[in-house]
């Protein structure tokens, strides 16, 4: 049968086998490739964002809670800033009165009126209160001059009442010697009359001037009594006076806090007028419109659109296990793979990868987050050739690697099979800067 062509194709009894030299060929390649360079590496996913919060898609809500009037815009429209997106109306009847701005100005113009009128009235009374205060002082000029006459006019009748007293004295005395002279028969009947008239006169004398030293006395209490009487009619005056001055002092501290208060309402008024035109913040792209219709009521502080700014500065959210985290430092190199854009990646030979792109490590959180996981931003390269695509999204996925020690296969094998971390190092800082801050 071996003179059979189809004998021998079959069977091959002939030829020799190659098999031992491509299984030793595969282990020489094996061994060869054990002892290849190999890149460590940390593996992390994350989201593409920016790196400024204002740059980040932002609500836009409304202060002020109202009925949708009108729209400006449709969801996939760019505004500019300032650009109006929607109108509202008033739904509260506190403000529905089309002039509440105009009366409110009125109240406040005709409370500073109340306001001048009651200063005019503290001025008023001030100058009452000075009047009478004059008039104070010339009554009691006039009282002080009674009374001094008052006193001199009692020294003067004090001395008078001493003369008589002497006088009549005196006449007693010669009336008791006259007396003894007429019951003795020296002197007649007349002349004991005679000295008997002036026994009298003398002590009428005495009794009217004793008279009008009380009468001047009294007068002199009078008058001080009416000098006390006038100071406490003028202090309730005056009294009566300031009273009615600190009331219109009240009143314009009452009126005055009442203007504060309108002209408070009226800058509220004024500016809730300006809130009913919602317009963007910045530049822009218009997404996730809440509201649709035309009359809908909003809340204040709802969320109407979204604004997707243009100018961004993209960033990179990474989220690393805690195991990883120390082997991740400012300023690392991290290479990228986004979705939606094809690559080739050899982790470990990062040079012969196809499609990847570089970041440099920008912060790294100190807290958890909701993943249990904590998140680095990662920036853009601006030391490579070759730039993030322009055709990036916020929110599209990226998966990044951080670049380690360079080991061989072997040892990454056998790392990998004990589970043991990647070996830490810290980057290298080529900026003068931080050169000079490291030393």
């Amino acid at each position: 049968m071996t003179d059979l062509k189809a004998y021998r194709s079959i069977y091959r009894y002939n030829r020799n086998s190659k098999i031992k030299y491509w299984v030793i060929g595969f282990f020489v390649a094996l061994g060869v490739i054990l002892f290849l360079p190999w890149t460590q590496n940390v593996r992390a996913k994350g989201n593409v964002t920016t790196l400024r919060q204002e740059q980040r898609p932002q609500e836009l809500n409304s202060i002020i809670p109202g009925k949708i009037q009108k729209w400006y815009v449709k969801e996939g429209d760019h505004v500019n800033q300032g650009d109006t997106i929607l109108q509202i109306s008033e739904i509260k009847d506190d403000y529905l009165d089309p002039n509440l701005v105009n009366r409110t100005g009125q109240q406040i113009g005709a409370k500073q009126m109340s306001v001048e009128y009651y200063k005019n009235k503290v001025t008023a009374t001030e100058n009452q209160i000075g009047a009478m205060g004059n008039n104070r002082s010339l009554k009691q000029s006039q009282l002080e001059n009674k009374i001094n006459q008052l006193q001199l006019k009692q020294q003067s009748d004090s001395v008078d009442v001493v003369a008589a007293v002497n006088d009549f004295v005196i006449a007693s005395r010669q009336y008791k010697r006259q007396q003894n002279m007429y019951d003795s028969g020296l002197v007649s009947l007349t002349q004991l009359e005679q000295r008997n008239m002036a026994f009298q006169n003398a002590s009428a004398k005495k009794i009217s001037a004793e008279n009008k030293l009380g009468n001047t006395r009294q007068e002199l209490l009078i008058a001080r009594i009416e000098k006390d009487a006038i100071n406490q009619d003028y202090l309730e005056k005056f009294s009566k006076a300031q009273g009615e001055q600190f009331q219109s002092m009240s009143q314009i501290a009452g009126g005055q806090g009442d203007v504060a208060k309108l002209e408070n309402q009226y800058s509220n008024y004024s500016i809730r007028k300006g809130m009913y035109f919602i317009t963007a913040p910045q530049n822009g792209q218009i997404t996730k419109a809440k509201k649709a219709g035309i009359g809908e009521i909003i809340k204040d502080g709802e969320m109407l659109v979204e604004i997707v700014p243009d100018n961004l500065d993209y960033a990179v959210e990474l989220f690393v296990s805690p195991m990883d985290l120390p082997l991740i430092a400012k300023n690392q190199k991290v290479q990228f793979l986004f979705d939606g854009f094809p690559a080739i990646v050899f982790s470990g030979w990062p040079n012969s990868s196809y499609g990847t792109f570089t970041g440099t490590v920008a912060a790294i959180e100190n807290s958890v987050s909701y993943n249990g996981k904590f998140r680095i931003l990662v920036i853009e390269d601006k030391s490579t050739k070759k730039k993030w695509p322009y055709q990036l999204k916020i929110g599209t996925g990226a998966q990044g690697f951080a670049l380690l020690k360079n080991v061989q296969v072997w040892y990454e094998l056998w790392r990998n099979i004990n589970g043991f971390p990647p070996d830490y190092y810290k980057p290298s800082v080529t900026d003068k800067s931080n050169k000079e801050n490291t030393k």
